[in-house]
C-alpha cells in the first residue's frame, strides 16, 4: 500500500512539472538580464541611502559583491540550464524563473529575499535588494 501511494506522488509530482512551461534561451536571458541589473541598482541606492559600502563588479553574467568585511556573495547565470545561482555564506542557492519570480530550485524562498537576508548578515547591517 505505502508503495503505491509513493508510486502516485511520484506520478503527480512529474505531471505538474512536465505541465510548467519551459521558458525559451531569449526569454531566460531577459529575466536574468532584468534580475542582474536589480542587484545592481539595489547597491547603488543601498550606498547612496546609508552608511553601507556595498562594492558591485560585473562581468558578463556574473555580479559579485563585497563587503567591509571582505566576505562576498557571488551571483552568476547559469544559461545551460535556465538557471541563476548564488554563493553566500549560507551556501549555494540555485534559482528558476517561475513566470513571476526567481524561486530557490529546493525551497528556500525568492531570490531577493534571500539575497536581502545574506547580504544584510554579512554586511552586519540592514539591508534591502529588491526587483
Amino acid at each position: 500500500m505505502t508503495g503505491f501511494g509513493f508510486h502516485l506522488n511520484l506520478r503527480f509530482k512529474d505531471e505538474s512539472i512536465r505541465r510548467r512551461r519551459r521558458v525559451t534561451d531569449l526569454e531566460f536571458m531577459d529575466h536574468a538580464e532584468q534580475l542582474l541589473l536589480a542587484v545592481e541598482r539595489s547597491c547603488d541606492r543601498i550606498n547612496d541611502t546609508s552608511d553601507a559600502d556595498v562594492d558591485s563588479q560585473r562581468s558578463g553574467g556574473m555580479v559579485t559583491l563585497t563587503f567591509p568585511n571582505r566576505s562576498q556573495i557571488v551571483i552568476n547565470l547559469q544559461k545551460p540550464l535556465h538557471e541563476v545561482w548564488m554563493a553566500a555564506r549560507s551556501g549555494g542557492y540555485h534559482y528558476r524563473f517561475d513566470g513571476s519570480h526567481w524561486q530557490d530550485t529546493k525551497g528556500a524562498g525568492e531570490f531577493f529575499a534571500c539575497l536581502t537576508r545574506d547580504a544584510s548578515q554579512q554586511s552586519g547591517m540592514s539591508l534591502q535588494f529588491a526587483p
